[in-house]
C-alpha cells in the first residue's frame, strides 16, 4: 500500500463501527488528538465522539491518543478525560510513537488501527508501523498554518476518494 493511502476513508471517527473493528480482529485503537478525536478551535471533543470512545471501551479494546500536539497539558487532559492512554510530541509521520503506543498496551501492528485526519502525518506514520489506517474528515476548518499547506495537497489526492457516511 503507497504511504499516503488510508486503509479506509470515514467521513468522521463516531461513524466507524466498533463491532465491525473487532470483526476484523483488531484489539487496539491509535487515535489522533487534534481535528480527529478534538476540534481544533475547541478544548474537548464533541458528545458523539465520547459515545463512540464509551463503545471502544465497552468492548474492551485497547485505546491510545497518539499526538503530536506538543502542548502536553492539553492533550494529557484530554486522554485522561476521555480514559485512554496517549503519546504526546508523536512527531508523526516517523512510525516511532506509533510503534510505542502499541508496545505500551500490548498489541501487535496486524491487530491495531490508527484512525487521524491527515494524511501526511497520520497514514503516512501508520503505514510505515504496519497497522491499518482510517483518514476522517477533520472536525474543523481551524488548522496551524503549515497544516493549511498540506491540506492543498491532500485535497488533490482526495478528489476521487469517497469517504463512508457522507451524504
Amino acid at each position: 500500500m503507497p504511504l499516503v493511502r488510508a486503509s479506509r476513508y470515514v467521513a468522521s471517527v463516531d461513524l466507524i463501527d466498533v463491532d465491525e473493528l473487532r470483526s476484523q480482529g483488531v484489539r487496539c485503537v491509535l487515535l489522533d488528538r487534534d481535528n480527529t478525536l478534538v476540534p481544533r478551535d475547541l478544548k474537548r471533543p464533541p458528545l458523539e465522539v465520547r459515545e463512540w470512545l464509551s463503545k471502544l471501551h465497552e468492548a474492551g479494546l485497547a485505546v491510545c491518543m497518539v499526538s503530536n500536539n506538543f502542548h502536553t497539558d492539553a492533550v494529557c487532559a484530554s486522554a485522561e478525560d476521555l480514559g485512554c492512554a496517549v503519546v504526546h510530541h508523536a512527531m508523526k509521520p516517523a512510525p516511532v510513537a506509533v510503534r510505542y503506543a502499541m508496545q505500551m498496551v500490548g498489541v501487535p501492528a496486524e491487530q491495531t488501527v490508527l484512525i487521524g485526519d491527515q494524511v501526511f502525518t497520520d497514514m503516512v506514520a501508520g503505514n510505515l508501523a504496519g497497522v491499518q489506517t482510517i483518514l476522517v474528515r477533520p472536525q474543523s476548518r481551524r488548522d496551524l498554518w503549515y497544516t493549511y499547506i498540506l491540506r492543498v495537497a491532500e485535497h488533490v489526492m482526495l478528489r476521487n476518494v469517497t469517504f463512508e457516511g457522507e451524504q
